[in-house]
């Protein structure tokens, strides 16, 4: 009996003895089967050829794989009262990287944007004694590996503390979300948007795409909805998805002209 990853999206599948036949996420369109067909990798295969590395992001730890794997997402931590929250997952969690954040003070909580970084979110969540794992209630179709810890939340928002408010947008999926950290750059706010609004190459700008690796775009009514959501949030740094795709300063503004510009570029 093996634990199941997919290699072309880092989720994780229960123990079988057979990897199972098809990957749900890699088979829908806002995502793709490897070119050479569906590939899977034990848990221990993947520790093999991977591990986990962390790192200063903008202030905040992020853990990714080392070499570069699936989707490629690092994962934050973000402090809180109690232990650190972990928003957005990797797909391996290793003993030494579980140390590290012990070291740090531990997880309290893991927090996922959407279904493409659910990734070993089990693990990680065992390993602290069953730290509640927040993913939107509209998104639960797509989990991959269920756990007695997930909490399918439901709305517009979920407050994990009284400095990180979880607030779902929409558009690239149906409980697609953003973590809002209010103490973030030093007081003045951050958002951590996964790729909900992806951190564009010029670190000045954010985009927003159904599929990214299929060129498929949001429409104007799904962008306009993501802006309503964080619109009421005092922010002045985004975090994106990869490392160093990040927006350091004057964020909350160039959300708003990337909202424009984005709708004027798709608009007749």
């Amino acid at each position: 009996m093996s634990l199941w990853t997919c290699e072309q999206c880092g989720a994780q599948f229960p123990e079988t003895a057979a990897p199972p036949p098809c990957c749900p996420i890699c088979e829908d369109e806002r995502q793709y089967v490897n070119w050479n067909g569906q590939v899977w990798l034990t848990r221990e295969e993947l520790a093999q050829r991977h591990k986990l590395v962390w790192r200063d992001d903008l202030g905040l730890v992020g853990l990714a794989l080392e070499p570069s794997f699936a989707i490629g997402q690092r994962a934050l931590l973000v402090p809180d009262r109690g232990g650190c929250v972990m928003w957005d997952c990797v797909p391996l969690a290793t003993a030494e990287a579980i140390a590290h954040v012990r070291s740090l003070g531990g997880l309290k909580a893991i927090a996922i944007s959407h279904p493409h970084y659910y990734g070993a979110v089990a693990d990680w969540s065992a390993a602290f004694d069953d730290a509640p794992v927040y993913l939107h209630g509209d998104d639960a179709q797509w989990v991959t590996r269920p756990y007695r810890s997930i909490v399918p939340w439901q709305g517009d928002s979920y407050r994990i503390s009284d400095d990180i408010l979880l607030v779902r947008g929409g558009g690239h999926f149906a409980g697609a979300t953003m973590l809002h950290w209010g103490k973030g750059a030093d007081g003045r706010g951050a958002l951590l948007t996964g790729d909900i609004a992806m951190v564009a190459m010029d670190r000045r700008s954010v985009s927003f795409m159904y599929s990214y690796p299929n060129y498929i775009p949001l429409n104007a009514a799904a962008v306009r909805r993501v802006a309503r959501a964080v619109a009421p949030l005092a922010y002045d740094r985004i975090y994106g998805a990869w490392w160093g795709k990040n927006i350091a300063s004057d964020a909350k503004a160039a959300f708003d002209r990337s909202v424009e510009r984005y709708i004027a570029a798709i608009s007749d």
